[in-house]
């Protein structure tokens, strides 16, 4: 084990060009290079894909990745092959030549990786290439969509656990979000019901910056929240398909650049928005949650609702499409009454059983919980997955603690006026009533006589709204879909109303609409205009390869670079995200860059041995060879070396004088050996 983790580590940075693990992935890599079966859950932008790309690399014979989206396949793809891995995908997107070009390399024993989507293995030729592929594991990726319990369920993952069988080789399931039933399920479908090695990692994101804010003129607040971060990449949920066109017009109009995106579109032209995001690092995508499955773009820098999701889980997996890379990422979300009523009319009109329609309601109140939260969201959103935490500092809570007052009586006052009402009128109505307005709704049901006319005159209408808006997202009120969404009274408000209980409210939303939340620079003011360039240096670079922009080097990576402002190539590949290939290809390109100047021009044999820690040594030995060239004396007849022969010493480092000879040959060992063990030793 210990000489597979050497390997791992080795490859880790060689490869991907990263010095250490994420929190949780040395373990799992390790369970796979053993050959374990596994099952892992692990948050969004955890580092999922390491867990099976890297142990691909250790383990001989082929790794199988059971995908189910094609984009996904494709960057993921793409990014090996940057790195200089053998990979290839056989997808229905595929053009003949590409087909071509995997099976060819298949035959030849050449790919590391091949990935393919679960039903490509209702093809009768797949199995019989398998067998003869010398395949030797199994990843499966969004291993949930496995669970005919969930939305994301695909018919062909069921097929997966008879693939196993027939290969008889290790698989490793991997996914974002599974609650213990889906988890049991994974285990029964592709496990055969024995038990894998599991790891269930924290949900944590602490690089995504979290808050909330109340509806007030929405299209202006998005607007604000992307003007604010322009230049980023971007994504804006929208909970229509006429909302994504109008908000990325409204973008457009305002000066960024923006695309619309949904399911109603042509799929030429969502391939075309899903190829643009990937590789101009400045797009906004608007659209509905049926856009990100298959987006693997690491540097998104912020994610935007401008509508409520519909549950924590679905709110998770959004906001965790953002800051992939590791680096600091944002995220708003906005929220109404509007959004509460259509998101529980919607579960009411569901045609799903009662219980599905209960625990949906459960989840909404979940969600619901985090939106209104009065302590640190992260704290809730991090207790809905089980998980407990200090208050995070990087939340709009922890930025601002909200203001917060006793709102029983105000409550209550609400409470008396829907029952009085007869739980038949909507929150309009009801405001009405509380302020003592006489409207001809009022007249015509007579409710200017009811006790409760005019109770309510301390508030204004927006300020009984968002009454009304933290009772329904306390569940104390919800819209009736049989009465036209007119509000009813829940079992948890009867304690209140009775004055049994008391409730909380936040005056921050009531008396005012927050703020935006704060605008966190990427770098300091004074590093600022060096990542500007690195970006651009990267965009030309990735224009001119056709490649996202990130297969060059993540936003991550470009912050490090702008941070440190590595002077040598030794020091750009002591830069997380630049491995071995990368450097060969994009380092003297980026340095030039820092320094503002062409970079000192190297031999390729040194300029190999940066990524591995042996530059240094190189130049000392070169630095021997030129002292000693001709002897100590300085008199005798020179003896010299290629940069190849001390690139060799440096990668074999002989420990003795025979192994120099064996090197070297006997006269180069015998001017430079002494000298040479000596620096050898102390490196």
């Amino acid at each position: 084990m210990a000489s597979d983790t050497s390997q791992a580590l080795s490859l880790l940075s060689s490869v991907f060009g990263f010095d250490a693990f994420r929190l949780g992935q040395a373990e799992i890599v390790d369970a796979v290079v053993d050959g374990k079966n596994v099952l892992a859950i692990m948050p969004t932008g955890g580092g999922k894909s390491l867990c099976f790309q890297l142990p691909a690399l250790c383990r001989d014979g082929l790794t199988i990745v059971i995908s189910p989206l094609i984009a996904l396949m494709r960057d993921q793809v793409q990014a090996l092959r940057a790195a200089g891995v053998e990979a290839g995908a056989l997808t229905s997107g595929n053009t003949d030549e590409e087909n071509d070009a995997v099976f060819a390399a298949l035959n030849e024993g050449r790919l590391k990786l091949l990935y393919m989507a679960p039903e490509r293995l209702a093809s009768g030729g797949t199995l019989p290439m398998l067998r003869r592929a010398n395949v030797s594991f199994i990843a499966v990726d969004e291993a949930h969509c496995v669970s005919q319990w969930g939305h994301d369920f695909r018919p062909d993952y069921l097929r997966i656990g008879d693939l196993r069988r027939v290969l008889d080789v290790p698989l490793a399931a991997f996914t974002a979000t599974a609650d213990e039933e889906t988890r049991a399920e994974i285990v029964t479908r592709l496990f055969d019901g024995a038990q894998p090695e599991t790891f269930l990692r924290g949900f944590d994101r602490p690089n995504i910056h979290l808050a909330f804010a109340v509806k007030d003129s929405p299209r202006r607040q998005i607007l604000d929240f992307a003007a604010a971060r322009k230049g980023q990449s971007g994504i804006v949920y929208c909970g229509t398909r006429a909302k994504t066109e109008s908000l990325a017009k409204a973008l457009t109009d305002a000066g960024h650049l923006s695309l619309a995106y949904h399911g109603g579109m042509d799929p030429e032209m969502r391939r075309d928005v899903e190829r643009r995001f990937q590789q101009e690092d400045e797009l906004i995508v608007v659209a509905t949650v049926a856009f990100g499955m298959g987006i693997d773009k690491p540097d998104i820098r912020w994610v935007a609702h401008a509508d409520l999701p519909k549950s924590v889980e679905g709110y998770y997996q959004e906001i965790g499409r953002a800051g992939r890379d590791g680096a600091r990422a944002e995220t708003l979300t906005l929220f109404g009454p509007d959004d509460i009523r259509f998101r529980r009319s919607q579960i009411d009109e569901s045609p799903a059983p009662s219980e599905r329609r209960t625990a949906d309601h459960a989840r909404l109140n979940a969600l619901l919980g985090i939106a209104e939260a009065q302590v640190c969201r992260r704290q809730n959103l991090l207790a809905y997955f089980g998980e407990t935490t200090q208050p995070c500092g990087t939340c709009d809570l922890c930025d601002t603690p909200p203001d917060l007052f006793d709102g029983t009586q105000a409550v209550r006052k609400a409470l008396s006026a829907v029952l009085r009402c007869d739980e038949g009128f909507g929150a309009g109505h009801l405001i009405d009533v509380l302020m003592g307005k006489m409207t001809d709704k009022t007249k015509q049901w007579s409710h200017d006589q009811l006790s409760v006319f005019g109770i309510g005159k301390e508030y204004d209408k927006r300020q009984w709204n968002a009454v009304f808006r933290q009772m329904m997202g306390a569940d104390l009120v919800r819209p009736n879909p049989d009465r036209h969404g007119a509000l009813y009274m829940t079992e948890p408000a009867v304690p209140i109303l009775k004055g049994e209980g008391e409730i909380t409210l936040r005056r921050d939303t009531i008396v005012r609409a927050k703020k935006d939340p704060m605008v966190r620079s990427l770098v300091s003011e004074e590093d600022a205009p060096l990542l500007s360039a690195l970006k651009a240096k990267r965009r030309a670079l990735a224009e001119e390869a056709r490649v996202p922009a990130y297969v060059v080097f993540a936003d991550r990576t470009l912050i490090e670079m702008a941070e440190k402002r590595p002077d040598t190539l030794d020091a750009m590949a002591r830069i997380g995200g630049v491995g071995a290939k990368k450097l060969e290809r994009f380092g003297a390109l980026f340095l030039s860059v820092i320094l503002g100047a062409n970079a000192p021009d190297t031999h390729p044999a040194r300029r190999k041995l940066a990524t591995s820690g042996g530059g240094d040594l190189f130049d000392t030995l070169q630095d021997i060879q030129t002292r000693l060239s001709r002897g100590e004396c300085g008199t005798l007849k020179p003896v010299t070396l290629t940069s190849a022969q001390i690139a060799r010493v440096v990668k074999q480092r002989p420990r003795d004088h025979d192994g120099l000879v064996r090197l070297l040959g006997d006269r180069p060992a015998e001017r430079f050996g002494d000298a040479f063990l000596g620096a050898i030793a102390n490196g």
